[in-house]
């Protein structure tokens, strides 16, 4: 469980991960040297796993956004996932309950790209089935937690 200067500090570095250990510290009141510390204890730890910043895909030429749901092979679960996670144009790999066994969220330039990654998909041995859904309107995609 993170301690409260962890979740101050965190969530400073959510608004703004470009910020100065100063400016953290001004904005916590935590003192700098605190700061430093505490944020070099959860990258070492792995609870705080990099930076980067939060991109418009329509500006990169990442058009069109699909939700895919896929049906896999008992016992190949995890290696096809791996296989379709290396993908680029692959935001997210999910494990999931229910009907299908996993969930791909991607970023495609167009119909044809993701017609061409779905057809590169269903060619993996041990996907059974897919179902394909575009996505309309982006309301919220925050990868923060609120902490």
């Amino acid at each position: 469980m993170p301690s409260e200067n962890e979740r101050k500090i965190v969530s400073s570095l959510n608004k703004n991960a470009r910020k100065s250990f100063r400016e953290i510290a001004r904005e916590t009141g935590i003192s700098v040297p605190a700061v430093i510390q505490t944020i070099k204890k959860l990258e070492h730890s792995g609870a705080i796993k990099g930076y980067i910043p939060l991109l418009e895909p329509e500006y990169f030429g990442f058009g069109l956004m699909a939700i895919i749901g896929l049906r896999i092979s008992e016992g190949k679960l995890l290696d096809t996932q791996k296989k379709i996670a290396d993908d680029p144009r692959v935001l997210s790999v999910y494990d999931i309950t229910g009907e299908w066994d996993s969930i791909v969220i991607g970023c495609f330039v167009n119909r044809e790209d993701l017609n061409q990654f779905v057809k590169k998909i269903l060619s993996l041995k041990h996907i059974e089935r897919t179902v394909t859904h575009l996505v309309l309107n982006v309301v919220k995609n925050d990868p923060r937690l609120p902490v």
